[in-house]
Parts: C-alpha cells; structure tokens; sequence
C-alpha cells in the first residue's frame, strides 16, 4: 500500500494541540517547511491554520464540534511527507491543509488518496499535481505553474524580442517544470533561446555561471528555481556588470528575496497572483494577524481559506465523510478570505489570475 512507506529513520516535527483528540473533536492539520531555508512559508501556514481555526471554533466550531489542529514539518521532502501523512492517519485527522513544496504534495497526496484524507494545498503549483490526483479529495488554493509561464513566454516573446535570451533552472521539478513551460509558450510565439541549463542549487558561488552569461551577450536571464539562488545570481551580475534583466516566477516573492540581493533586487520581473493582502475580503484576518505579530503574507491567506473551504463543505453535508465533503467541495462555492472559492474537475480553483510584480525599493509592486 503507498500510504505504508513510512521510514522509521525519518525524523519530523509534529506538535500542536493534544495528541489524542477527545471524541468530540476534530483533528485536521497543516503540514509544510516549519524548519530550513523555507520556515518563512511554514510560518506564513502556521499562523493562518491557527486563526482559522481560532475564528471557527469561537463561532461555534463545524458542525457544533471543536477543531483541533495538528503543525507537522515535512522540511519540503517527498519522504518526509509520506512520513508526515502516516502520522496523520494515526492521529485520527480528516483534512489537511498543505503541503507546501510540490514533492511533498504530490508523495503525500497518494497516502491521503488512500486513507480517506483530504488535502487542500495551499500552495503548490506544479500542474501534475491535480493533473495526476490520486484521488477526488485533492485540491489546490494555488495557481498553476503553466498559467505563469504563459505570461512569462509572452513577456520574453514580445518585450525581449530584439534581446539574446537564457533560461536557465536548478533542476529541481519546479524550476525545470517552469522553464520548459516559458520555453514552449516563447517559442510558439517565434522567439528562441540563446541558451539554457540547469545549474545546481545551494552553492555559494556563482561567478562561472554568470561569466557564461556575459560572454554570450544576454540579455534577459529567465530563472526557474528559489530565492536563495536567484538573489546570488542577481548580486553576481551586478559585479561582472552584466545589465541583463533578470525574470522569475513566484517564488522570488518574499522579502528574503531582498535580503540576498540587497540593492540588486530592484528591476527583478516576477509572476504572481494577485496580493491576496490587496483584497478587500482579507483585510480585516490581515488587521488581526499583524496585531498579534504575525505573518499577514499569502501563505497565511490561503491557508486561512483552505480551512474555511473545507469546513464549509463539512457544515454543508453535516459531517466530515471523505466522499461526502469531496463532493461538496467539487460542487460548492466558498466565501472565504479570497472571495467566493469554487474548484473545477481537477481540484484546481479559481484563485487570482497571475500579474506581473517589480521589486522596486526593496519590494515587490504591480507592474
């Protein structure tokens, strides 16, 4: 069975509230990076999981009956989270909101599938990741990948169209899964790339990388891949005097995109939704979250509305049934902090379309 690979060597975080729910509780969780390079995105979960529920069970919890909610880390790793989702068999949960790195959702969607669990990401968007579902019950609060490489191949086709392109990636199957995706829609539009390869992730030096840039004249870098990288790359076309414009996608929104690249942040193009902080309908849960000291960003937004969803569906079929509350949320319409929440025949949903974002004084601003 797949939800059976759990490795007794893996070592995981789960904390939280009590281990063993009382009867009349319901367990439900979330799970992503709460350690590492990325415990910025846990954190941003963590704390709209905990005023989600926090704001259900003071107005009288799902179906009269408490929330109780479980934290888990699954340090952005496939087998960790296959680790994860055991635990959270064991621990009697009926709804999951995460995980946040596509290798993590994806490996742990299948012991979900299994076990009758429903997961609602709140932030991966690799397409195979509901275009290859194991099961009815997973479901993303996340655009796709393809949806910004369509904006991202236009904007190379049509804007660089004079310039000598790079696209280059870290291999992992997110950075390599955008890139091959701009590459297709670019080309479609009749402009090909100077050059491209994958480059390898967390070193601390990228001067080779970039003198190849250089020596080929390029003009616009598209990056697939995570900040840590992306601002080193930044930093070192700056000393080599490389004026290229460097392009990415939606991982590079995060203040420590900045802290990496300093001054060079600014001019970085990226894809993003639209700032969920920007809607009229998060304003008030952001007023609250940044009163109390925590992160108002998108990934506490989405997670927020990821409980909301699901424990609406559970309110409308009167229980937590897996098939049940599946259907309902392939059927039904959600108000949540996002606004009004539907999700099509892939689980995929109807979030903000992706924009175009500039880091300008040391942040990102609409374009």
């Amino acid at each position: 069975m797949k939800n059976q690979r759990l490795a007794a060597s893996m070592v995981f975080l789960i904390c939280g509230l009590p281990a063993t729910p009382s009867l009349a509780d319901i367990a439900i969780a979330i799970a992503g990076p709460m350690k590492g390079q990325f415990a910025e995105f846990g954190a941003q979960m963590q704390a709209g999981a905990e005023q989600a529920v926090s704001d259900i069970n003071a107005a009288g919890g799902v179906n009269g009956e408490p929330l109780v909610l479980e934290v888990a880390d699954d340090a952005c790793d496939a087998e960790t989270a296959v680790a994860v989702a055991n635990q959270m068999i064991g621990r009697g949960v009926r709804f999951v909101a995460g995980h946040f790195c596509f290798s993590a959702s994806i490996a742990a969607s299948e012991v979900y599938a299994d076990a009758g669990i429903i997961e609602i990401s709140p932030a991966t968007t690799l397409p195979k990741y509901t275009d290859e579902r194991p099961g009815g019950g997973i479901f993303r609060l996340a655009p796709r990948d393809d949806q910004q490489a369509k904006l991202a191949g236009r904007l190379l086709a049509e804007e660089f169209g004079g310039a000598r392109v790079a696209l280059l990636h870290d291999k992992t199957a997110y950075g390599k899964g955008l890139v091959d995706a701009v590459k297709a829609e670019m080309n479609e539009r009749g402009k090909t790339e100077s050059m491209s390869f994958g480059f390898d992730a967390g070193a601390e030096d990228y001067r080779s990388l970039v003198s190849q840039l250089a020596l080929e004249n390029i003009g616009a870098v598209y990056l697939g891949g995570y900040h840590p990288e992306a601002g080193l790359i930044k930093l070192e076309m700056k000393r080599q005097g490389l004026n290229a414009a460097l392009i990415s996608g939606d991982a590079l929104m995060t203040e420590e995109y900045a802290l990496v690249a300093g001054e060079t942040a600014d001019g970085t193009l990226l894809t993003y939704p639209e700032n969920p902080r920007d809607m009229p309908s998060a304003q008030a849960l952001v007023k609250t979250l940044e009163e109390m000291g925590k992160p108002a960003e998108r990934y506490a937004l989405t997670t927020y509305a990821a409980v909301q969803a699901w424990a609406q569906a559970a309110e409308a079929t009167g229980g937590t049934a897996y098939r049940d509350v599946a259907a309902a949320l392939s059927d039904g319409t959600f108000e949540t902090v996002l606004g009004a929440v539907s999700f099509d025949q892939n689980g995929d949903s109807n979030v903000p379309a992706y924009v175009w974002y500039e880091w300008r004084d040391g942040e990102p601003r609409k374009r």
